[in-house]
């Protein structure tokens, strides 16, 4: 068995390619089509001012916006831009006032103008206080407008804002699903094509040589069933660790229990890799059964979108037999809906029972048919 493991080991040191690929291309796929930093880009809208408007209160509220991102133009440049159209509209800042240059008359210049409006009836407020208060130097009005601030996160009145979403609604975060679904998707191919050496040396009478020796069978196929999870789990590690360290995705403080709940999924896969080694004959019936499957299993699956839109019950009655199905549950109810572990550990237990079904079914498969 340590043979087997020692050559399977320095095969993919020697030759890793496979591997990089479907890793390289489940981590490009992600960022191109799914995931960007917060999952869409402020809307940048010119502004123009004086330099004291822009080191004043009103500029810093500016900076601060997380809607739009206000960038600082010359007057003239900012006509110019707005009259290209390369932006909705452009404002020019003054301590008393402001002034909208609009191309053209849409509801997002409507909201630019509420959040400009809504900066100066806060500079109005603040204004108001200081009067109120007759401050006559800089420090005293710094430490009256950080009382009125403190006060005003902390007000005597607590509001609450509820909505009309039920127990039945879901939430969805696009990139999110985009590294869940490209990642469960392409380590199917990695496993696979891991899988596949077994269904080779059968052909080639390399499997019938290795039960002549002393090695016993279950370790033949224990070995390739340790070294096909250990470069799909690797595979899996990577992925979310180059989201986690590298582009800064938090996962809602679940990437230790992301990585617990990919055993199952990894496992499952396998399981499915040898199951479907099993009933193929050669290698061109692999090539062709693999793509179509994987591909099927991530669109029913719902890797390539949320099952919620989908309204076909035939559809949804497949989604409950794939594997892909259960692994996209689990990590959206630990990452987006934070549920109990008892919620995340209903999937997880299906994985497991799937993997063993699909295990227990192909090695019997692979003993009862000669290739």
């Amino acid at each position: 068995m340590r043979g087997i493991l020692l050559a399977k080991f320095t095969t993919f040191i020697r030759k890793p390619w496979v591997f990089v690929l479907f890793t390289v291309m489940s981590i490009g796929f992600t960022l191109i089509i799914g995931y960007t930093e917060g999952n869409e880009d402020k809307i940048t809208v010119p502004v123009a001012g004086a330099e004291e408007v822009r080191t004043g209160s009103i500029g810093k509220a500016l900076e601060e916006n997380e809607v739009y991102h206000f960038k600082w133009q010359e007057e003239t440049d900012l006509k110019e831009i707005v009259r290209l159209g390369e932006a909705e509209a452009g404002i020019i800042i003054e301590e008393t006032g402001y002034e909208m240059f609009i191309r053209v008359e849409t509801p997002n210049v409507q909201l630019i103008e509420q959040t400009i409006a809504n900066i100066y009836t806060e500079k109005i407020r603040e204004n108001q206080v200081l009067e109120l208060f007759q401050s006559e130097t800089a420090a005293e009005e710094e430490a009256i407008l950080t009382a009125y601030h403190e006060s005003m996160d902390q007000p005597i009145f607590e509001i609450t804002n509820d909505n009309f979403r039920n127990a039945d609604s879901s939430q969805f975060d696009e990139g999110l699903h985009a590294i869940f679904g490209f990642t469960l998707f392409f380590v199917i191919y990695t496993i696979g094509y891991n899988v596949l050496p077994i269904l080779i040396e059968k052909k080639e009478g390399i499997w019938d040589r290795m039960i002549l020796s002393p090695l016993k069978k279950w370790e033949i196929y224990l070995a390739n069933l340790v070294y096909s999870f250990f470069e799909g789990y690797l595979q899996i590690i990577i992925i979310f660790s180059v989201f986690h360290y590298l582009v800064g995705v938090d996962f809602q403080g679940g990437f230790a229990g992301i990585l617990l709940i990919m055993l199952a999924y990894t496992f499952t896969i396998v399981s499915l890799g040898i199951f479907v080694t099993a009933l193929v004959k050669n290698i061109q019936q692999f090539n062709a059964v693999l793509p179509i499957l994987s591909v099927s299993m991530a669109m029913i699956g719902g890797a390539f979108w949320p099952l919620e839109i989908v309204q076909s019950d035939i559809l949804l009655a497949l989604a409950k037999l794939n594997p892909l199905t259960y692994g996209m549950e689990a990590l959206n109810n630990l990452v987006l809906y934070n549920l109990p572990f008892e919620e995340i550990l209903m999937p997880v237990s299906i994985l497991i029972l799937m993997g063993v079904i699909f295990m227990g079914v192909g090695i019997h498969l692979m003993e009862k048919i000669h290739i």
